[in-house]
């Protein structure tokens, strides 16, 4: 008989390994607001977020539907911890005023570099070796109004070079990985275990290696 060694537990959050992405949006006088988030999934060319209903994100999308979706890598952990107590609300509001703090350019004080999105208003990160730019489609709300998911169209993909395999329009999975956020720890990707059964890189980069 197998012993069952689990306990009921209640975690404050259930963060358990999610990638963090930097939203870029655009403010009320024209200004860029950059969020980190660790809320998010794609499905096919769509990405679902998670966006707390008081956050600058959620206001200005609800207003103007365009954003970008900069996925973090894991060297730029301690940038993104340096947005994550900023807030671009002002202002601040009172449930968030014990832990955040108003700032108004939040690409300098993280050392974040905009750079001009094809065919959005907001800029995408430089730093970000993967760029989506996007469109919200459906701001619905949740958990007791506390909570946005948000559904975007991905319409545009921009990837450094370093990261697509050759010759191909695939992101390499051996060379790229995202910054992960573990019960509010930061990690990268361990090696590789193995690859699902409709992998398209698989056999084209064991080719090249």
């Amino acid at each position: 008989m197998t012993t069952d060694t689990h306990r009921v537990v209640r975690p404050s959050i259930l963060y358990f390994g999610t990638p963090v992405v930097l939203l870029t949006t655009e403010n009320d006088d024209g200004s860029a607001n950059l969020a980190p988030i660790s809320s998010a999934w794609a499905l096919g060319q769509h990405v679902v977020l998670g966006l707390g209903r008081e956050s600058q994100t959620a206001h200005n999308l609800a207003a103007r539907p365009e954003l970008v979706i900069s996925v973090a890598s894991p060297e730029l952990w301690e940038r993104v911890e340096r947005l994550a107590p900023l807030t671009g609300a002002h202002p601040v509001p009172e449930s968030k005023r014990a832990v955040y703090r108003y700032e108004r350019d939040k690409f300098a004080a993280a050392g974040f570099t905009p750079v001009a999105s094809d065919l959005v208003r907001p800029p995408r990160v430089a730093e970000c070796a993967l760029q989506l730019e996007a469109r919200a489609q459906a701001l619905t709300p949740g958990g007791a109004g506390l909570f946005f998911s948000v559904e975007c169209e991905v319409l545009r993909v921009h990837a450094d070079e370093r990261i697509v395999v050759p010759g191909t329009q695939h992101i390499d999975p051996a060379v790229w990985s995202p910054l992960i956020y573990n019960f509010r720890h930061y990690h990268g990707l361990a090696p590789e275990v193995g690859h699902g059964f409709r992998s398209e890189t698989a056999r084209v980069t064991a080719g090249a290696a």
